[in-house]
């Protein structure tokens, strides 16, 4: 099967959705899917997608154009030309949140990682809603499967955008090969929590900054993510290490290395890094909404997210049971593979193409 996969989302610094991306390419290509990697990119974006695709075997169509992102734009808006014109034949095109070309023939599809958009737009970017607030329409009228994170993020789909059940498949996410539980670790001379989150409101650091107060003294926070849209939350606080964005060679040191991973998001697809801190062999203790249900099974200790004492009494038990936490953890996270990914795939592909 040929399988023409948009990869517009690795053109910028990776957060979840082009995590997701790299785990589907990887399980693709171990299930045996020929893959090509197509996207109109900058200059600056092809060195990104060639850096993230290192190490997986898909052929690379990156068309480098000035203002790349209008481009995409307007190949979307017009729908012409057909991507056969660029990509030559292909059985499945499978377009991202970044746009949606057209196509002559083949299974249509696209990816849904979470309808945070339509759910709480609050939380989101105005450009953000309308860019895929675009997408979600012109998929529910086209698309022949949509394939989500989660089966919450399923549900949401069949539900708010009302798209049939047949139509919608499940295919979770892995951790990447780089989050084990060998390897080095960070130090910074103090025990640590670690959180990793873009900094923005859905992603609820406040709460955690109040939880880390109500805390002993000795475990210092230490959060990764870059800044992303809205107030930012206020970092220069006593025991607090701000680290920004980091690499993923220097984040599964900095997992390794944590005495607690801690995940206190309002709402996620998936939530990808509870599965990463659980793989690295670190206690976790997660936001107790029911779209995280999936990635910690019974391995995290869960607390309400808006409750910065509950948080806090999370982190204790997380702490007092590390061990009994990591051995489940490890089980859980061991569980998820790139390949089972991959094939979750092409079984949605090959779903769709008997129904067209």
């Amino acid at each position: 099967m040929r399988v023409a996969f948009d990869v517009s989302p690795l053109s910028h610094p990776r957060a979840g959705v082009g995590n997701y991306i790299l785990c589907a390419l990887r399980g693709l290509a171990e299930a045996g899917a020929d893959v090509v990697a197509f996207a109109p990119v900058s200059v600056r974006g092809k060195r990104y997608v060639e850096e993230a695709l290192t190490g997986i075997g898909v052929e690379r169509r990156l068309l480098v154009l000035p203002l790349a992102h209008a481009w995409r734009t307007a190949w979307s808006r017009l729908q012409r030309p057909a991507a056969e014109r660029w990509l030559g034949r292909f059985d499945v095109l499978h377009f991202s949140d970044w746009m949606y070309p057209p196509q002559r023939g083949g299974v249509r599809a696209t990816t849904i990682h979470d309808l945070v958009p339509l759910r709480f737009p609050e939380w989101t970017h105005g450009r953000t809603v309308r860019m895929h607030g675009a997408k979600y329409r012109h998929a529910a009228r086209t698309a022949h499967v949509f394939i989500c994170n989660s089966a919450y993020t399923a549900r949401d789909v069949q539900e708010l955008l009302h798209v049939e059940p047949e139509r919608v498949h499940v295919a979770h996410p892995a951790p990447a090969p780089v989050f084990a539980a060998e390897g080095e670790r960070a130090d910074f001379g103090r025990p640590y929590a670690l959180t990793v989150a873009t900094l923005e409101p859905r992603k609820n650091l406040e709460t955690l900054l109040d939880a880390h107060e109500r805390l002993d003294g000795d475990l210092a926070l230490a959060i990764v993510g870059a800044s992303g849209w809205g107030p930012q939350p206020r970092l220069d606080r006593p025991g607090v290490i701000k680290l920004g964005y980091v690499d993923d060679d220097e984040l599964a040191r900095l997992y390794r290395g944590a005495s607690v991973v801690v995940y206190p998001s309002r709402f996620e697809g998936f939530g990808i890094p509870v599965l990463e801190g659980m793989a690295s062999g670190v206690p976790v203790v997660a936001s107790a909404h029911p779209s995280l249900d999936e990635a910690c099974g019974d391995a995290a200790v869960r607390a309400d997210p808006e409750s910065a004492e509950a948080l806090a009494a999370a982190v204790r038990a997380a702490l007092s049971r590390a061990d009994e936490l990591v051995r489940l953890g490890s089980a859980h996270a061991a569980s998820f593979t790139a390949r089972a990914t991959g094939e979750a795939f092409l079984a949605a592909y090959a779903d769709a193409a008997a129904r067209l």
